[in-house]
């Protein structure tokens, strides 16, 4: 859809980071090492209004790599806000979206990055649910049956078969992302690009592959709630029912 997969070269990853000083320089480290098949790599740290020490360590890895571009949000917007703002910036023919915790982890890059370099796909999901090679911390119950429903309702409304719409791990290539507006400011971004890229015509080639997974508890820093959970409801009959 996107052109010749020779024509690929570089990579960029986006990092939406909010309060997240303790998790931050490690998860840069593990980016920086991981394998990303000989694509020149770009990574943009989208500061999302910390009040923590992020800015000051983001500002600190960008000085030292200059793979790394540091960008800021003023006040808190949230996790859509900060991934409008990478993508904006994104100069890579790829871009894969990297939480800033340590909850998903860089060594599954070959394979979220392999199904472009076979010339099957314009977009890969990560699946933490598809089975095979991944593991997963056990953890919320009702946590992952949320997930589980409400990627059973957007697969209604876009007709596409996911098992996991609300996973971080999503790559893309970047003419695609031009051809969509995000609106969402916070996580029902995950509900709205998935609908605005299933109805994209022609349809984009989606993929899914199996990742791991190391989920954290409330206590160690998980932001997403049961609102958040409310709104991606609405998200995922908004931007299927009005495609704007």
């Amino acid at each position: 859809m996107a052109g010749n997969m020779r024509e690929l070269t570089s990579l960029t990853v986006i990092m939406p980071c909010y309060n997240e000083e303790n998790t931050l320089e490690e998860v840069v480290s593990q980016v920086l090492q991981a394998n990303i098949l000989g694509l020149q790599l770009e990574l943009i740290i989208v500061n999302d209004g910390s009040v923590d020490g992020s800015r000051q360590i983001m500002d600190q890895l960008a000085a030292q790599h200059p793979a790394i571009r540091a960008l800021h949000h003023d006040v808190n917007q949230g996790k859509g806000a900060a991934l409008s703002t990478g993508f904006k910036a994104a100069t890579g023919d790829l871009v894969l979206i990297q939480d800033a915790d340590l909850e998903y982890s860089p060594n599954e890059y070959p394979s979220l990055l392999q199904p472009f370099f076979e010339q099957r796909a314009d977009v890969v999901y990560g699946s933490r649910f598809r089975g095979g090679h991944g593991y997963g911390r056990v953890l919320y119950f009702w946590h992952s049956m949320g997930n589980r429903f409400l990627t059973f309702c957007s697969n209604v409304m876009t007709d596409i078969n996911l098992t996991d719409m609300e996973t971080c791990y999503k790559v893309f290539r970047r003419p695609l992302l031009e051809k969509i507006q995000l609106r969402e400011k916070r996580f029902g971004v995950e509900p709205e690009m998935t609908a605005k890229l299933a109805h994209l015509q022609p349809r984009p080639r989606i993929f899914e592959v199996s990742i791991s997974y190391s989920g954290r508890t409330y206590e160690e820093g998980k932001k997403i709630g049961w609102k958040d959970g409310f709104r991606a409801i609405y998200c995922i009959l908004r931007y299927n029912l009005i495609r704007d």
